[in-house]
């Protein structure tokens, strides 16, 4: 029941039309969902404007669309006695809209399923109340999910191409493309949970590009770690909720392509071009989170179904919820 509920709630939260939702909607049904939720475990609080000085890529993103503006919704589990258990932060990209940027979308018909690009944040923020409902039957764990959330706009303080920024922890990145934006809000979520949340488990889900949909489809993630025994636990938790994912290499010799001349790094990775999109993404949020166990998943391709297909019902499918639920309580 508590999953069958998880998933619904990340459908309406994905289905909801972006003129609706927007940066500080989500925070208001984050807010609104552990105020129901009443469990002496959860914790909630927003960023936003001058608390978010120092995450520049959610900056760059949000501030296109000023009002409201970007938010960091952090929600965390953590109940009474729980201070030695493992601590599992779960990363969401929140584009509300995603129009492109400058970078406008082609083809323009791309754009009117762009509601959906909040649907790892929906993931995450649905899998912490989640763990909270299950009360005494709950996971040993502790996890924290961080809502990196934005709307890319086209707009006068949009960023443009070839803009530096700096991302949260200090370095700096060449912005080439603006649709690439998911990646850039992930990054400071990412480097802010490894330098302030000491996770032992660092997990990022997006809809992040469309390369992943192109290597496997839209019944299974795309999964980067280097971790193996994580990776082997990630899959069994698929194959066991439905949520399917397949661990993906991240490729060292693809790395070159992130250099920049102006810049820590650039964002796309696009010369020289070696035809693995959804790796190089990987490879650049590879940068932001030191040493730690770090998963991440490129949901592009299952996040969202053109038709009824299987278990997939047309449109949000809430994948991620199911997956994380089920990894959490095997911890």
């Amino acid at each position: 029941k508590v999953l069958a509920l998880a998933v619904w709630r990340a459908r309406d939260l994905i289905h909801t039309p972006s003129n609706i939702k927007n940066p500080q909607w989500i925070a208001e049904q984050a807010r609104s969902l552990v105020t129901k939720t009443k469990s002496a475990a959860l914790k909630f609080e927003v960023k936003g404007g001058a608390a978010l000085a120092k995450f520049g890529g959610l900056l760059a993103v949000g501030n296109s669309a000023p009002k409201p503006g970007p938010r960091l919704v952090q929600l965390s589990y953590a109940p009474k006695g729980s201070k030695n258990w493992p601590h599992v932060v779960l990363v969401g990209k929140g584009i509300t809209f995603d129009t492109g940027g400058v970078s406008l979308k082609r083809p323009y018909e791309s754009m009117v399923g762009m509601k959906s690009d909040m649907s790892g944040a929906a993931a995450v923020l649905a899998t912490v109340i989640a763990i909270a409902e299950m009360g005494k039957s709950a996971p040993k764990v502790r996890v924290t999910g961080l809502l990196m959330c934005a709307e890319n706009a086209l707009s006068s303080t949009a960023q443009r191409p070839s803009d530096v920024i700096t991302q949260y922890g200090g370095k700096t990145v060449e912005v080439i493309n603006t649709d690439a934006e998911g990646r850039l809000v992930l990054a400071d979520g990412l480097a802010y949970a490894d330098e302030k949340l000491n996770p032992d488990y660092l997990v990022d889900i997006a809809t992040l590009t469309g390369a992943a949909t192109l290597g496997l489809g839209r019944q299974y993630g795309a999964m980067y770690t280097r971790d193996i025994s994580l990776a082997q636990d990630l899959y069994s938790a698929g194959q066991k909720s439905g949520d399917r994912v397949w661990h993906m290499p991240l490729v060292d010799d693809y790395e070159i392509a992130l250099a920049s001349e102006v810049a820590d790094l650039n964002h796309t990775a696009e010369k020289p071009d070696f035809n693995g999109g959804s790796i190089t993404a990987a490879l650049f949020l590879e940068q932001f989170v030191g040493e730690r166990r770090w998963i991440h998943l490129d949901i592009a391709g299952p996040g969202r179904s053109e038709s009824d297909s299987g278990e997939n019902p047309k449109g949000g499918t809430g994948f991620g919820v199911r997956l994380l639920t089920e990894w959490l309580t095997s911890l």
